[in-house]
């Protein structure tokens, strides 16, 4: 029995860095763009380009190596996959970096890690002083990120994260359902991929013909899709401030990012209806009823378009992707409440965006409504349902869970900031804008802000915190269970 368990234990290892190497020689076959952009404008790339070859070469050998084992992962192995993937492209994408801005290696796997979770928080003061591979490095992380996390989610994370956004109501309720769009995962995930590109094409297109260079476009459009927030100027979306052409194609290409994209998906087979799930339906809602309260209570003043930009900065942050045209810290106290309100909102639930998720939010006061129902009448045998599909207690049990483990990790991740000596409203606003993957927060931390001011053990911790929330939780956490090294 000894010598079976151990032979287990070798094919389990070899499947899982044969997963790994998988994602690293794609990864590192996406690595060649930012050498090519390189090329192109005259930047020296030698060092990185011998990087990426030394990276596909490696990993590529590591997967011939084990092609003989079995594609497949059982949930166990799915688990040190994933976790491994996401370190291994983050130190990959943090060395890339490291050659091409010569920063120290702790800055540059923060901002990949930043990238490839689309956090969008940015350890570099002058965005405009680094070179164009650089920049095009971190959009394509943002890029890869951004349909990475779906597509995982989809293909893996399904079958690992019990509280994820696509088992969230898995055969008991709605929101994302495998069987329903197409029945095989691989089918899904090259549809997911076509819509991502075209919505990338579509923006991309759009803010050309709005105005912005092709390079700035392209980059925004990477970082749009994926709501990331990486920008090519240092103001932001804000160089464009004047251009409300391109402050409202970026709008609606962020939110059509933080929309459930199985609602696009379906939308390929000329079915609308994913789009008046109550889910999209309260995201919208939320969304116009926060950025018409923003553009109400603002300033109003000639030289700028109030409307675009409430709307705008609404969309930016409940989408998680953190681009900025403004300093909203500088428009009062309810706008900032506002703004703290959407952050820790999020989109939808099968979207590029993080955060919390509204279908969460959608459950819990459901389940409130329930319990106030069932005190006043407890003989009643009342159901909770969301689009006419019931939702049952291991659902919402889990829904609460993932409450419960979202406010205690911000909480830590706030008290060690705070302990470290930042203002309370740094600490705090730093903690929910990395776990829900949102980028800018408030004070130190705020939209005209680096997160250069960290020092670099609080850069690394805020980098594992930001992986811990774009896997939501479980997912690490999980390696921390006696139960998960049982007979593996």
């Amino acid at each position: 029995m000894g010598r079976e368990d151990k032979k287990v234990d070798i094919h389990s290892l070899k499947r899982i860095l044969r997963f790994t190497a998988a994602t690293l020689t794609v990864t590192s076959l996406f690595f060649t763009f930012p050498v090519i952009g390189g090329v192109y404008y005259g930047e020296s790339v030698e060092n990185a380009a011998l990087f990426v070859a030394v990276l596909f070469i490696t990993s590529f050998l590591v997967f011939s190596l084990f092609a003989e084992e079995k594609p497949r992962l059982d949930i166990k192995e799915a688990i040190f996959a994933v976790n491994l993937i996401w370190l291994s492209v983050s130190l990959a994408g943090g060395a890339l970096l490291y050659i091409i801005t010569q920063i120290p290696f702790y800055d540059a796997f923060f901002e990949a890690v930043s990238g490839f979770t689309t956090t969008g928080a940015t350890i570099y003061e002058d965005i405009e002083a680094l070179p164009k591979s650089a920049l095009i490095a971190r959009s394509l992380m943002h890029w890869l990120g951004g349909m990475g996390i779906v597509v995982l989610a989809v293909g893996l994370l399904s079958l690992i994260n019990p509280a994820g956004s696509l088992t969230l109501f898995k055969s008991e309720s709605t929101g994302i359902n495998l069987e329903k769009p197409t029945p095989k995962i691989k089918e899904t995930a090259i549809r997911l991929w076509i819509i991502y590109i075209a919505l990338t094409v579509f923006d991309l297109l759009a803010l050309k013909l709005a105005g912005m260079p092709f390079f700035d476009a392209l980059n925004h459009a990477f970082s749009t899709v994926s709501t990331g927030g990486f920008s090519t100027k240092n103001a932001s979306l804000g160089a464009w401030g004047e251009n409300s052409a391109v402050i409202w194609i970026t709008t609606v290409f962020m939110i059509l990012a933080g929309t459930n994209f199985i609602a696009h998906l379906r939308l390929l087979s000329g079915d609308w209806r994913g789009y008046a799930s109550v889910e999209v339906r309260w995201y919208l809602g939320i969304f116009i009823l926060l950025s018409t309260a923003l553009w109400l209570i603002r300033p109003q003043t000639a030289e700028d378009d109030a409307l675009a930009r409430s709307f705008f900065a609404v969309a930016s942050i409940l989408t998680t992707t953190g681009f900025v045209v403004e300093d909203y810290e500088q428009l009062g106290h309810v706008t900032v409440a506002l703004i703290f309100t959407a952050m820790l909102i999020g989109g939808c639930a099968g979207s590029t965006s993080g955060g919390v998720k509204v279908i969460r939010y959608l459950v819990l006061f459901k389940n409130l409504s329930l319990q106030i129902r069932q005190t006043l009448h407890p003989l009643a045998h009342i159901s909770l349902s969301i689009d006419k599909k019931r939702i049952s207690q291991n659902i919402l049990s889990k829904v609460s869970g993932f409450f419960f483990i979202y406010a205690i990790t911000t909480a830590v991740l706030g008290l060690f900031l705070y302990g470290n000596g930042h203002d309370f409203l740094t600490s705090v606003s730093a903690a929910v804008a990395t776990v829900g993957n949102i980028g800018p927060g408030f004070s130190m931390a705020g939209p005209t802000e680096s997160f250069y001011i960290f020092s670099p053990a609080e850069k690394v911790v805020l980098a594992i915190f930001m992986i811990v929330g774009r896997l939501e939780f479980y997912t690490i956490f999980a390696l921390f269970s006696k139960e998960l090294y049982k007979r593996f």
